[in-house]
């Protein structure tokens, strides 16, 4: 057993898919699969179920993944500390978030900040971010939903309002509020499911008995505006976009939302058990003692006289 096989067969586990773990580590996949066999019968017992041409990690590979996944953490962890103390920089930190436009002024500050400090900033999903943080590929996860296990911790960053922006000229521009019940024919611009827009859409359509009529599904949560504003439908925006003046460049109104707990909670979310560089550590100190905005609810008409 050497470390290029437990590397592969976390790889495989990941995925479990041999020919989407193959192209992810760059080898030929019989090679991938001689690997995998050779490390089964070195340990004895094996550790996935084959279903024809499909994988899935079973229950002797899961109680072996949980080990190599600490195991490779701990090497990769000595690897960094080694280089941090040979450099003469801060070392790296990982962040990732579901929408870059949420962390860009956060970013832009640690680094002026702090010039030697090494930056990686991902997009990522809930999901993924879960993968991240336990892989140890993110040291921080600046989240819009949950993300719970027992070696996370967490610190709220902001807690705000979630308006409804409208194309300019639709029936609810200039409106101060509006029902779930009132817009339940009105088609959506919103996200796919795993990111934190979408599922407060169905919440709070669920909460009516209803399923919101979707126009346009995609992946980064910064173009729901720009859809909006060409007329392809309503959609749920933070508050801090409004406040950003986002709507300068990309014209949107903006109406509250009478139903309860419509709100997006930002949480920075870290492993304690992973090892983190000062780079990490100041990071983390840096952010939290910078609120990224209130959470009081936005005035709307003193919003539309400025704009």
């Amino acid at each position: 057993m050497d470390l290029l096989q437990l590397r592969h067969f976390q790889a495989v586990a990941r995925f479990e898919h041999i020919s989407r773990a193959a192209e992810e580590l760059n080898v030929a996949q019989p090679s991938l699969s001689r690997t995998i066999a050779r490390l089964e019968a070195e340990l004895g017992t094996p550790l996935f179920d084959r279903l024809g041409r499909r994988i899935r990690l079973n229950q002797y590979g899961a109680v072996f993944l949980r080990h190599v996944d600490r195991a490779l953490s701990e090497l990769d962890d000595g690897r960094r500390a080694l280089r941090e103390a040979r450099d003469s920089g801060l070392g790296r930190v990982g962040v990732a978030s579901e929408t870059l436009l949420t962390v860009t002024h956060l970013m832009g500050g640690f680094r002026a900040a702090f010039p030697g400090a090494e930056v990686r900033l991902f997009q990522s999903n809930v999901e993924e971010m879960d993968r991240q943080l336990r892989a140890g590929e993110v040291d921080f996860c600046v989240a819009s939903q949950p993300l719970a296990g027992p070696d996370l911790e967490s610190v709220e960053l902001l807690r705000e309002e979630v308006l409804l922006a409208v194309p300019r000229g639709h029936w609810l521009d200039g409106r101060e509020s509006v029902t779930i019940a009132e817009i339940a024919d009105e088609p959506f611009v919103t996200t796919r499911r795993g990111h934190w827009q979408r599922a407060l859409l169905e919440r709070l359509f669920a909460t009516e008995g209803l399923t919101p009529r979707l126009s346009c599904e995609g992946d980064e949560p910064g173009a729901s505006q720009d859809m909006i504003s060409t007329g392809l439908g309503i959609g749920l925006i933070p508050a801090m976009s409004r406040l950003a003046g986002t709507d300068t460049h990309v014209p949107v109104a903006w109406v509250h939302m009478e139903a309860p707990n419509c709100y997006r909670v930002l949480t920075l979310v870290w492993n304690r058990a992973a090892y983190h560089s000062e780079a990490a550590r100041r990071f983390r100190e840096f952010t939290i003692s910078r609120p990224l905005m209130t959470h009081r609810r936005p005035d709307l008409r003193m919003l539309r006289e400025r704009g």
